[in-house]
């Protein structure tokens, strides 16, 4: 972490992001709109809390910056070159998860997956808050921490990705990452949660491979760390880890997996675009 991180827990207003919104925001920037208008409660049909809470998702999940759509707005939600405007396919789900991770536009994500999950794989809500509290002390950064507005992060962050139990409405069910089944209710009477390295959704090999392109920089040789930083992304234990890195060996030129004395890596032998790597999921009949 740098100097210059940024710690962002609000915003969201406590709406959870409902499946059609991030279509809806990208539409509504596409047209050329503007958050701050008074016409947006119109032109996207929400309350005027909700106009500024499509404007954070947009941001937490990379689709906007600076106000203007990103190359992976348009790459997903475009009427016309998008892949998967309508969010149909899981893939494209796990791509906007790595995206809100590692955007660090919504903090407790990225901590979440990558930090948490690595001291204990379940936890409650106070378990959550603590976590988030001890981090920003440990920045010296006590000073930015509200404990009411990292709580109802925390109460956001779950309905984006836990499926409820109990008789609920359609609308409790609309989390736009529930689908994943990545965190999920343990025990409805503690309110306990566990990060589910089991009968999770499988994420493909080319969301992985896209993933290790995003997160090696320039490496030609991506050290296992890495690797398991994926892995902590997706919710992966080390051997779901492993096998993903044969499959991406078999399946796409120019990287091969190593495990020589013990040092486990990816090697790439030519450089692959991020992008190429989805164009053959989404145009190629899905690797």
């Amino acid at each position: 972490m740098t100097m210059t991180e940024k710690y962002t827990f609000s915003g969201h207003d406590s709406f959870f992001c409902r499946s059609l919104w991030l279509k809806k925001g990208y539409d509504f920037v596409k047209d050329g709109k503007d958050f701050n208008s008074p016409n947006a409660v119109i032109d996207l049909g929400v309350g005027k809390n909700m106009v500024s809470s499509i404007r954070y998702w947009m941001r937490a999940f990379g689709l906007i910056k600076s106000e203007n759509l990103t190359p992976l707005a348009n790459y997903i939600f475009d009427d016309n070159i998008g892949k998967d405007p309508y969010l149909e396919d899981l893939a494209t789900l796990w791509l906007l998860h790595f995206s809100i991770v590692t955007t660090m536009e919504a903090t407790a994500y990225n901590w979440m997956f990558l930090e948490l999950q690595k001291e204990r794989k379940s936890f409650d809500r106070a378990t959550a808050q603590n976590f988030i509290k001890r981090k920003m002390s440990e920045r010296n950064k006590l000073n930015l921490y509200n404990e009411n507005t990292v709580k109802k992060d925390i109460s956001t962050l779950l309905l984006n990705y836990v499926t409820p139990k109990g008789t609920k409405t359609n609308e409790d069910f609309s989390g736009v990452l529930i689908d994943l089944d990545l965190i999920r209710l343990s025990d409805d009477k503690d309110k306990s949660y566990s990060f589910n390295l089991e009968g999770k959704r499988q994420v493909t090999p080319n969301i992985f491979l896209y993933a290790i392109l995003k997160l090696k920089g320039e490496d030609v040789a991506v050290p296992y760390d890495i690797l398991q930083k994926a892995g902590l992304i997706f919710c992966m234990d080390d051997m779901e880890i492993i096998n993903m890195a044969k499959e991406i060996d078999e399946k796409f030129e120019g990287v091969s997996y190593s495990d020589v004395a013990g040092i486990r890596q990816l090697i790439f032998t030519k450089q692959i675009d991020p992008k190429w790597v989805l164009d053959k999921y989404y145009d190629n009949g899905k690797l």
